[in-house]
Order: structure tokens, then sequence, then C-alpha cells
């Protein structure tokens, strides 16, 4: 009972601080282009926020962070419009406009789509550029790959903060906090949030800090705050795969191809430990070939990859049986595509800030390794591009440990996520839920992150849902189930 009311009195102490902050600035809103822009038949307006860097020091150095406002064309739209912003941490968010008008809940509403500061639009954007370049120096030259990254953040921290940036700043306290002032400078007076991964994350902050104006909330495939997603990564990975593998099983008295599949993907992958495999692979714009090497968290990594994709996802099995066959060359030929054609690692900055100060810092090591001996074909597996190593070179204060407390609250939720998901599983759901009484939750079938912002079924639920966000969705199908 005593540390119940210690986490209460904490809670106070917190929302007070920062309600104070935001009382002694204005947010602004100056015009700005757009970077993108909704179908025609919808009006289109844009502009920045501009905030104080860190609230702590309101009268310190200012940020600007654009958002996108689509109006609905519904002369009879309801005035709680819908606010978006992307996951990662990292991901823009504005380009989702583009996608509006396909939108059921544009119908009845206006959308707003929100760049969270550090991100790709927002003034300054955290970028890393030379991290993306150590990566592939480091396959040209057989490096050790986590110091060369590690190496390389450290530069960029330095440039950074040369430039005049608090890195500290960037957390999901400060976010949350932007999109409350974007609220305020906007005089909206209730407001429905949506956000994905990360982002699902960043709306319960929202509703945490500032509960007064949400109407409702939208989390798909949700990473919420209080769960140490490293201390668990792999055990989603695993549930995930199992997933796939337990479909095959089904279906392998019609295709042998995939009989057991799951123990002989278990036993390959351990059986390879870290030996190292070499292609010879062609670098876009040179003449000669190189040598690189590549070992099991490599091949795990292409396999995720696809794990994440609801594309994709229905490929996995073959090219399970085709890595353990040894066919190898064409599927790791297109992975180190993917890595030596990447563009800039333009929000890495942002990306480390975000997880270092609220994820990894409340990560335990020992159970992040212990994984490795609970899952021995999946050990080592760089499930994250952030880690321990990394953020002691990134070197950025924690966040206050409320950040890592359950949300409790009475708005209605809607909670959506696949049951194939190996980032952010049903489980993480659950426990949403149970502190949140008027949430429900929606699994889709055979299908993985992000599944109802992805889909024309997912795009249909939403929408019903803010019509009437206190009444069960109605679900047509046997793909998808609510509860």
């Amino acid at each position: 009972m005593t540390r119940h009311i210690i986490r209460i009195l904490l809670f106070i102490i917190s929302f007070q601080q920062v309600s104070f902050a935001q009382g002694s600035y204005t947010p602004k809103i100056e015009p700005c282009a757009c970077a993108f822009k909704a179908d025609s038949s919808l009006k289109t307006r844009c502009a920045y926020l501009i905030v104080p860097e860190n609230r702590s020091k309101p009268k310190g150095k200012t940020i600007k962070l654009p958002f996108i406002y689509v109006e609905s064309g519904n002369p009879h739209k309801q005035k709680d419009p819908v606010l978006y912003t992307s996951g990662g941490p990292g991901a823009s968010s504005l380009s989702s406009v583009r996608f509006a008008h396909y939108r059921q809940l544009i119908k009845n509403r206006d959308y707003i789509a929100f760049e969270q500061r550090g991100t790709t639009y927002a003034k300054p954007c955290l970028s890393c550029d030379g991290i993306s370049e150590a990566v592939k120096n480091a396959y040209r030259k057989n490096l050790p790959l986590d110091s060369s990254i590690a190496r390389e953040a450290k530069n960029c921290r330095k440039k950074l903060i040369a430039d005049g940036n608090d890195l500290s700043a960037y957390n999901t306290i400060e976010n949350a906090a932007d999109i409350e002032d974007l609220r305020r400078a906007l005089k909206i007076d209730s407001i429905n949030l949506i956000g994905i991964s990360y982002s699902g994350g960043l709306m319960l902050t929202v509703l945490r800090n500032y509960p007064q104006h949400i109407r409702s909330v939208i989390l798909d495939s949700a990473l919420p705050g209080f769960v140490n997603y490293e201390e668990d990564a792999l055990f989603s990975i695993n549930q995930s795969f199992n997933k796939v593998f337990g479909n095959c099983e089904r279906d392998s008295t019609n295709n042998p191809l995939y009989a057991h599949l799951k123990q002989r993907f278990q036993d390959y992958f351990s059986s390879i430990d870290n030996k190292a495999f070499t292609l010879r692979y062609l670098e876009k714009g040179s003449a000669d070939s190189i040598s690189i090497k590549y070992r099991r968290s490599d091949m795990l990594d292409f396999l995720v990859d696809k794990l994440t994709s609801n594309a994709e996802l229905k490929n996995v099995p073959y090219l399970v049986t085709q890595l353990i066959a040894g066919n190898q060359k064409k599927y790791m030929t297109a992975y180190f595509d993917n890595i030596f054609n990447a563009g800039k690692s333009n929000t890495l900055g942002m990306r480390y800030s975000m997880y270092c100060s609220e994820q990894i810092y409340f990560a335990d090591q020992h159970l992040i390794d212990k994984q490795n001996e609970v899952f021995p074909y999946l050990a080592g597996y760089r499930f994250n591009d952030v880690n321990h190593p990394i953020c002691n070179c990134w070197n950025v204060k924690p966040v206050s440990s409320i950040a890592k407390t359950p949300v409790y609250s009475n708005t209605p939720a809607l909670l959506s996520t696949g049951d194939t998901d190996p980032y952010c599983p049903a489980f993480y759901n659950d426990v949403i839920h149970h502190y949140m009484p008027n949430s429900q939750r929606v699994l889709f079938t055979d299908k993985t992150h992000g599944p109802a912002l992805n889909s024309r079924a997912g795009d249909v639920l939403i929408a019903q849902f803010l019509d009437h966000p206190y009444q069960p969705v109605q679900v047509d199908g046997k793909k998808i189930t609510t509860w």
C-alpha cells in the first residue's frame, strides 16, 4: 500500500512539473511549405509548431515541428480530429497524408499528421549520416560491427552537441508535451490519437500526462513505454517463428517441403553458432566484387525482416528451407543490397536519444543475455540497432521512472496487433488492456506488425471505433478476433 501511495505522489509531482513548464511559454504556429499534400479533393494546410527544445528551459532554444492538417470534406463532420504520428522511434509521419483520402475516418473527421521532434522534417533533424557508411565499411573490411557503429555514434553525438542540440531533450515525455502543445495551439477541445509501434507508447504517455482532452486512442502494434523490450525480444521473435512453423505443420501433409520445419530450423541455426559464411558481393557502382563475411545474426535479420512484413510473411517458410539447404547466395545478396543501397541514417540521433533514455537505461543486460541460453538458435541476434554499448557512447539522461509505469485510464481505446508480430506481440495489448477497462483488443490472424493501419479491414474497424468508441467493434470474417 505504501509503495502504491508513493507512486501516486510521484505521478502528481511529475504532472505538476509538466503543467508548470507548459504554463511558462506559449506554443506558436508558423506557416510553412508542405512536404506532402493530400489528394486534391481535400484541403491541406501545413505549418510548424514552435516549442522549447527543453521545457525545463522555456526561454532557451526553440525547435520547429511540422504538421499537416487535412480537412474532411464533410460539412457535417465531427469536431474532434484524429492526430497520427509514426513509430520507430525515428520514422517520419508526414507522408501518411498522401493516403488520407482512402481512409474511412476522413469522411467524418479532420486528420493531422504530426512530425516528432528530431525526425526527418523537423528542425533540427538529428542526423547521423555516418552510421550507414560505418556499417557498410565494417562489412567491406570484415570489422566488428558493434564497435564500428559505437565509434561513429560517438562522433555523431559530438557533432550534434557542437551544433547546439540538447540530446537529453529528445524523449517521449517531451514528445507527448509537443502533442499537447499542438492541441492547445490549434484550440482543439477534443482529440483522437492514433499511434503505431513506438508511437503507441507515445500516445499512452500523452494519455497519462494530458488526459483531459483525449476522446479516444487507437494503438496499432503498440510498444508500451513500461515494457523493457530488450529483456523479452527473443521470446517475441521465437513466438512469431513458432506461429509460422505451426501453420506449416498443419499443412505439411500436402507439402512435405515444410515437414518438421520448426525442428529443422532450430537444429540448423543452433549448429552454425558463430560460423562465418562468405559471399562475393558486387557493390553498386563498383567494378570489383568484395568478399563479405556474414553469420547467423545476419541470416536471422533477413528472416525477421520478412516476419515483420505483411506482404512477405507468407514467404518465410520457403526462405527458411532455402537457407537451411545452403541456397543462401541469392537471398543474402538481396539482404546486403538493402544495406549497401540504404539512404542516410538521418534520424538515428533521435532514435538513440529516445531508446537510450527510456529503454536501454532501464533494461537489465543480464536478462537480455539470459535469452541466449533459452534460445540457442537465436543467440547473438542483433534484434535492435540500439544497445548498451551505443548508449554508453550516447550518454543522455534517463527519463523519469514514471515513464516506466502502466497507464491507468477509462478512456476508450482500440488495441490491435497481428498474431505473428515479432516486435509487439498480443501480450503487450493484454497488459495495456489490464489497466484500461474501456479498451478492446483486435487480433489479426496470420498478420504481423501494423495490421490495422495497413489493411482495408483495419481501416473500417478504426472508423467504426471512432464513431462509437464505447461500443464493441463489429468484425466480418474469421481472420480477425475481438474481445
